[in-house]
């Protein structure tokens, strides 16, 4: 069965869907179709991402990360107040341990600064007023821009929307395979187009191989699960986290309140053996799990970016003590035996440069006349995601 269509969108996450609503704004009398492997939106990391909006203070100011964070922080707080979606303006603190930390926390406020973010420097006096659980090593940044939203909320939302402006979606429907570069086939369909965009997330860079790109590049899994803390009282008020290591893209394990008051740490930064590994054998793919390994294990033994050294180290926060011990260090006092339910794993779509041996820290697109591939969209990509997407449509549509 043929279908044609303007625009195929791959994959229906928060990149898929932020994609369809700028091409709408730019094109309104395209066809326009999101297709995806899955029964439901945001199945993957759209869905099961943190709800924090990021304020942008991270990244260096060279970076599309630190270009569309601290807008994308401002266009959904926006966003939600007007479409009435739930949104916790809770704020964010960073604390620090010791006087390694406290550089690095000055390099942050540089490049919060350099990126013309809402930061501020402040000491422990003032930490007690944002935060008086919060403990740190003589100084904190305070972030009041940093909130916490409903992910799948504003993904059915987007949906709801983009469905009534005419937009179509295809679930249950699989990339097979390219057909000509003007055609492919996904599901029971083959889908005519004037341009593919590739928002597939974990399998990006297998498609993009079909259209002559990723040569270099191969996506490597990282596992992310949180503990909720299950009792009645409310410990914190705001999000804590510690100083980063800021040579690699994980931000530690922190404190996260969720927009119901639900406080969580987390996340791990485990590395999977398959793409879709987030539980037991299941989505398991034997050539999957080899090409992975492979790489894996040569990250390993080269310990490059110091690979070896994060896995002894995230894979001993399998180990609920020891994850919640990394939480306690940045709090006065807290109630660890409320730390007693898991939340639902999460997979990381991170890039590795395969000629580097690194992992590649900023967002990566590559295309052509016909075809566009979002390679790299890890975190802050849900806070990201409008204002990237436009940037995608105004310089590769």
């Amino acid at each position: 069965m043929k279908k044609n269509y303007d625009f195929i969108i791959i994959g229906c996450g928060i990149i898929g869907l932020t994609l369809a609503k700028n091409l709408l704004e730019k094109y309104p009398n395209s066809k326009i179709a999101v297709i995806d492997k899955e029964r439901e939106i945001g199945f993957h990391a759209s869905g099961r991402n943190s709800g924090v909006l990021h304020a942008g203070f991270y990244y260096s100011a060279d970076s599309l990360k630190a270009k569309f964070t601290k807008d994308g922080c401002l266009y959904w707080r926006k966003f939600c107040e007007e479409n009435k979606l739930q949104i916790n303006k809770c704020g964010k603190v960073v604390v620090c341990q010791n006087e390694e930390e406290l550089k690095t926390l000055y390099e942050l406020k540089k490049r919060g600064d350099k990126n013309n973010v809402q930061l501020y420097l402040i000491d422990q006096n003032e930490l007690e007023m944002y935060e008086p659980n919060a403990k740190t090593y003589k100084k904190a940044l305070w972030s009041p821009l940093t909130a916490t939203i409903n992910p799948k909320e504003i993904l059915i939302f987007l949906k709801n929307k983009l469905q009534q402006s005419g937009v179509d979606f295809y679930f249950n429907t699989s990339y097979k395979a390219k057909i000509d570069n003007n055609a492919i086939k996904a599901g029971k369909y083959q889908f005519n187009y004037k341009k593919l965009i590739n928002a597939a997330g974990l399998y990006a860079d297998e498609i993009a191989r079909d259209y002559g790109f990723a040569e270099n590049y191969i996506i490597i899994p990282f596992k992310g699960i949180y503990l909720e803390y299950t009792g009645l009282d409310r410990p914190i008020k705001t999000n804590i986290y510690p100083v980063p290591n800021i040579k690699n893209p994980f931000l530690g394990v922190h404190y996260t309140i969720k927009v119901d008051g639900t406080i969580k740490i987390g996340p791990t930064a485990i590395p999977a053996f398959w793409r879709e590994n987030y539980k037991g054998l299941d989505r398991f793919k034997i050539n999957e799990f080899f090409e992975i390994l492979k790489w894996e294990g040569i990250l390993f033994l080269t310990n490059s970016f110091g690979f070896r050294n994060l896995t002894f180290e995230e894979i001993k926060k399998y180990n609920k003590d020891y994850l919640i011990n990394q939480a306690l260090k940045l709090v006065k006092n807290i109630n660890r035996s409320n730390f007693n339910k898991w939340g639902a794993p999460g997979i990381r779509a991170q890039l590795l440069d395969i000629k580097t041996r690194k992992l590649v820290m900023d967002f990566k697109v590559q295309g052509d006349d016909t075809s566009v591939h979002i390679l790299n969209a890890v975190s802050p990509a849900f806070t990201a995601s409008y204002p990237f997407t436009k940037w995608v449509v105004e310089n590769y549509i």
